[in-house]
Parts: structure tokens; C-alpha cells; sequence
């Protein structure tokens, strides 16, 4: 309520400070503005407040009607920008705050469990990767390979070792680790191949095939003969061997399997087991310690299954 209200409301006349009449009057105007507009203002303030029974000073009105005129009574909204926006944001704090104290937790603990835990353990893992092309790797290849230098006694192993030994090692040096553990591996084969001491027998036992034969798909006309072989090794194991299937192309580990030979051969062993219902005869050939290939007792044909 302003001085003008105040006085139509009590009737009774109050001491006002020149400051207050001036918000006074700029509060009038603003109700009246017609009265700024009019070229003898002053003199229609002066009616106003005499009415009253105040008698406001010239400074006072000119500086209420100044006021008026300048809006420096009149409250302005600050306009939006980043000071407000943050100021509205300090009011609603009991809204945001305990979401954003969860959301900087989880960044902290995350940030924490990356620099702290994920990047050393990153870091050590590149590092194992790097000493691990750079030596452990080609020294497994020189290990390996002088294993089979020292126990082949044919030269083509040695040779075949050596070849293995250069790819890992340049391999290792490009970085190219999945090459190098290949040739690892190739290099493990070989070295297991010239240590494997077996003989190879025909399969000779009570609901056991010792032979078979079939017409290969490419030629019906002809026939393959197969004999049945296993490997027992020097404490009579039988082992299970890498055998080339040369009907699919594949590898296949197994511990018995069809070995094609000549049809004299097979023959032989037919008569061999037709005599008595044993296989005399049944030695087919022999692995030593140090060498790569079988020495074989029989003429083969250099082709083998695995599935009949």
C-alpha cells in the first residue's frame, strides 16, 4: 500500500521522508500514468498530496516523477543467463543434488578403478605381450630347436627345424605373434615326430576289420586296398597319431586306420590270416627314436583313411 492509499484508508496524515515520497509518487504514476503526461505534472502531484494534507516538496515530487519516468522505482527481472540459471539451480538443490552426488561417485569410482586398476593391468599386459615377441618366444624357438638338431639323425629334420626356427623368429620380430606360436606349434610336431619310437602292426583281434577295400571316386574302375594298422610304442601302448586322410584332405589324430597298399599286398595278408585265423605276419613297419619317417616292411602306397 503507498502513502496515497494509506491516507484514503486512515484519514490521518503521516511525516514522510523525501525518499518515500518520491517512490510514492513514481507508484502513482505508474497507477495514473496519464498525469506524467501532462505538460503542468507537478502541479496535479501537488492537488493530489494537498488533499492529503501533505505537502510534498518540489524535490521530491520532480525526483518522484524523474523516478516515474526512468523506471528507477520500477523492479526488473534479471534476465537469464548462466548466473541465473546456477541461482535457480541453488533453489532446487534438494531436487538434483543427490542424483548428481550418485553420478560423481560413480564417475570418481570409475575414473579410480581405470587410472588405478584397468590401465596398470592394461599396461603389464602390453609389456608381458612385448618381453614375450622380444624373448620368451624366440627363445622357446631356439629351445626347440636345438632339441630336435641334437636328437634327429637325419639331416632333413634338422633342415625342416631350421626353416620353422627362421619364420617364428622373424615372426616374433614383426610383432606377428599368431605366425610365431605357429610355428611353435609346427616346430613341437616335429620334435614329438623324431622322439616317437612304434612299430606298426595290422590290426588282428575278434571283431576287428584288418583290411578292406573300395573304388575311389575318381576312377571306378579301379580298386584301392586297404590295410587296418595300429602303432604300439616300446611298452606296447597303442598310440594315437597325426594320419592324412586322403579322401578328405583332413588330419585327423587316431589310433588305428586304413593303410592303401598294393593288391599283392593285401592279398598276402588275406592268405596270412585265411591260414589259421591269425596274422603271422603282421609287422607292417618301424619308427625309430631320431628319424622322421616310418621304414616300412611292405610296399605302400602312400595314401591313408581314417573312416571305412
Amino acid at each position: 500500500m503507498n502513502a496515497t492509499d494509506e491516507m484514503g484508508a486512515t484519514g490521518d496524515t503521516a511525516p514522510l521522508g523525501d525518499l518515500m515520497l518520491s517512490m510514492d509518487v513514481a507508484d502513482t504514476l505508474r497507477r495514473t500514468p496519464e498525469i506524467a503526461e501532462d505538460p503542468d505534472a507537478m502541479g496535479r502531484l501537488k492537488a493530489i498530496y494537498a488533499s492529503l494534507g501533505l505537502t510534498p516538496s518540489a524535490g521530491a515530487l520532480s525526483d518522484g516523477l524523474e523516478g516515474y519516468r526512468t523506471k528507477r522505482f520500477v523492479y526488473v527481472p534479471k534476465q537469464a543467463g548462466l548466473g541465473v540459471s546456477l541461482a535457480r539451480l541453488y533453489v532446487v538443490r534438494r531436487h538434483w543434488l543427490p542424483g548428481a552426488v550418485a553420478i560423481g561417485l560413480m564417475l570418481l569410482i570409475g575414473l579410480g578403478g581405470y587410472y588405478l586398476i584397468y590401465r596398470p593391468y592394461h599396461d603389464r599386459q602390453i609389456e608381458q605381450a612385448r618381453v614375450e615377441l622380444a624373448e620368451t618366444i624366440p627363445a622357446q624357438i631356439d629351445g626347440l630347436y636345438e632339441t630336435i638338431f641334437d636328437e634327429t639323425k637325419v639331416q632333413q629334420a634338422a633342415n625342416d627345424a631350421a626353416g620353422l626356427r627362421d619364420r617364428g623368429k622373424a615372426a616374433a620380430a614383426k610383432g606377428d605373434r599368431d605366425a610365431a606360436e605357429a610355428a611353435i606349434a609346427d616346430l613341437t610336431n616335429l620334435r614329438d615326430t623324431v622322439r616317437q619310437d612304434y612299430r606298426m602292426q595290422v590290426v588282428d583281434r575278434p571283431g576287428s576289420k584288418w583290411g578292406f577295400w573300395t573304388f575311389p571316386e575318381d576312377n571306378s574302375e579301379a580298386t584301392n586296398y586297404y590295410i587296418v594298422v595300429e602303432a604300439h610304442d616300446t611298452n606296447g601302448v597303442t598310440l594315437n597319431l597325426p594320419v592324412l586322410n586322403e579322401q578328405t584332405g583332413k588330419t585327423e589324430t587316431v589310433s588305428i586306420w586304413g593303410l592303401r597298399v598294393p593288391e599283392e599286398v593285401y592279398r598276402a595278408v588275406e592268405a596270412d590270416k585265411a591260414d589259421d585265423g591269425t596274422i603271422e605276419h603282421n609287422l607292417v613297419g618301424v619308427k625309430q627314436f631320431g628319424f622322421i619317417d616310418v621304414d616300412y616292411l611292405v610296399d605302400v602306397l602312400g595314401g591313408a583313411v581314417t573312416h571305412w
